[in-house]
């Protein structure tokens, strides 16, 4: 088990490791997307957001076959409002064509008009797909996610002392301080380490394990995924014109059933027809299941016609398993304990990838040069380690100094990130091992301290004025990058301390393979 631990961890490690700090970042989707459209730094939430859409709407596309509205919330305080264009004139009874829509400030109602930019929706793509497209990324994800969990079940019984271990770190001890590291966040971590890995496979599970669907529905997956996800059935235009029916009762009628939870979006197709229909869908926030919750209003009458959502025992359990690696039911509170853990796994895979390449590292005299293979290890974890937050903190430095007439704006963002993190892995290769990983965490603390700096010059939503007078998703983020910061200017500092060579004693060496030793009384 020891080097099934050892050896199921290493080769997927560098992987795991974006993977763990792209998924880190996607707690924060919705606010690292508004942050990165500062524009919208005005918007409010306003009680009568929904008869400003219903204006907006009955205004702009009085003929359209489907309306759309992105409801407010503390995470997305815009609203947005849409609608199906006619593909030809006079064919308004269509529910496929173009589709426009508008950004709206629900206080004042007036049209925002936000940067090009793929904000954090970036980091939740490139957490399953790492940027090499949905076949190569997500099975590339999948294989270091598989290899994460034995890694994970083996060290648990490899380790006999772990918890034990736990309470025990002893700093400035070289190869010692990493293993008492890495088994201190591994432990504190260990079932959101369960969770988030075994969640992970279950997202991708259609993908990964595919025999039983083709098999049961004669290879047609469609036929699977409209049986065991359906979606509420479109309406049909009659012809006849009719009024619609005010929308805010049927708002309070559907947070009577679902128990006071708030519907986030709201569809109306053919409004002004007789066969108008209203569908509200329910808001994530609270609901531990990720499968989408429906209700059906006639959209002339006002009455509720049928409620979408309840599912089988086994699509529960799925949606159960997927909302909980998303966690988009959590709480401010709760997801920042999730990214916490997130932080924690981090950390894990990266003491594991310094503990397992200097334990199989010969010692070298000052001035001897190192061994091919000892030197690309050394090359790919300062890179990786050290890079990837660089490269995350350029991504953010690229979307307040681009043009923001810049064509394929957002494509630029993209790469910026990998064009960063691709000169780190130059970086380390010109460096020595030990003066580079102080140098580049420091230079990364200098990048993410002065981004709210940059912030400040490049628009006028700066802590000056998002601490006093908000919105906090502003002060909040610029606060996160202050204490990354510290966080990367903490590890520089502790990278850069000279140890004192010393030959270990005999009870603090750690035999090839062997990942833990056992104290000794």
């Amino acid at each position: 088990m020891a080097w099934l631990h050892a050896w199921a961890g290493w080769p997927a490690g560098w992987i795991l490791y974006a993977v763990f700090i792209s998924g880190t970042l996607s707690y924060f989707r919705p606010e690292i997307s508004h942050w990165m459209r500062p524009e919208l730094a005005t918007a409010r939430e306003h009680p009568d957001s929904v008869a400003m859409a219903m204006r907006i709407l009955q205004e702009r596309a009085p003929d359209s076959s489907r309306w759309v509205i992105n409801l407010p919330n503390e995470r997305e305080p815009t609203l947005r409002v849409g609608w199906m264009a006619a593909t030809e004139p006079g064919k308004a009874d269509r529910l496929i064509g173009r589709f426009d829509g508008v950004v709206l400030d629900p206080s004042t109602g007036k049209e925002l008009q936000p940067r090009q930019t793929r904000g954090g929706d970036f980091f939740q793509r490139f957490h399953y797909e790492l940027g090499l497209g949905q076949v190569w990324g997500r099975w590339l994800v999948g294989v270091c996610a598989m290899a994460m969990l034995i890694a994970i079940l083996s060290g648990v019984i490899a380790h006999k002392q772990l918890f034990r271990n736990f309470f025990t770190f002893r700093p400035g001890k070289g190869q010692r301080s990493w293993l008492d590291a890495h088994h201190a966040v591994g432990v504190l971590a260990l079932p959101y380490h369960l969770l988030i890995t075994y969640t992970g496979l279950i997202t991708m599970m259609f993908m990964y394990m595919p025999a039983a669907v083709e098999t049961a529905y004669r290879y047609d997956p469609g036929g699977f995924l409209i049986e065991a996800f359906p979606n509420p059935p479109h309406a049909q235009a009659t012809g006849r014109s009719a009024r619609l029916t005010a929308i805010e009762p049927l708002l309070q009628q559907a947070e009577r059933q679902w128990n006071g939870a708030a519907p986030a979006t709201i569809v109306i197709e053919y409004p002004g027809d007789a066969g108008a229909r209203v569908q509200m869908q329910r808001s994530a926030h609270g609901k531990l299941t990720h499968t989408g919750q429906f209700i059906i209003f006639d959209g002339v009458s006002g009455e509720m016609l049928s409620i979408w959502g309840e599912e089988s025992g086994a699509m529960q359990a799925h949606g159960v398993l997927y909302g909980l690696h998303m966690a988009r039911f959590s709480s401010a509170s709760l997801r920042w304990m999730f990214a916490l853990c997130g932080v924690l796994g981090t950390v894990m895979v990266a003491t594991g990838l310094v503990l397992w390449s200097v334990k199989r590292m010969p010692q070298r005299a000052e001035g001897e040069r190192a061994m091919l293979s000892q030197r690309v290890v050394e090359i790919l974890n300062n890179g990786t380690i050290t890079g990837l937050p660089i490269a995350v903190a350029v991504y953010f430095w690229a979307n307040r100094l681009l043009p923001v007439t810049l064509a394929e704006r957002p494509a630029w963002e993209v790469r910026c990130f990998f064009a960063a993190w691709a000169l780190m892995y130059v970086a380390a290769l010109l460096q020595n091992a030990r003066t580079a990983w102080p140098r580049h965490f420091f230079a990364g603390a200098l990048l993410f301290a002065l981004l709210p700096l940059v912030n400040g010059l490049t628009t006028s939503a700066h802590l000056g004025i998002t601490l006093m007078q908000g919105p906090a998703i502003y002060a909040g983020f610029d606060l996160s990058m202050l204490g990354i910061a510290a966080l990367l200017a903490i590890a520089a500092w502790n990278t850069s301390r000279e140890r004192p060579e010393r030959k270990e004693a005999a009870g603090d060496t750690l035999p090839s393979g062997t990942p833990m030793l056992e104290e000794r009384s």
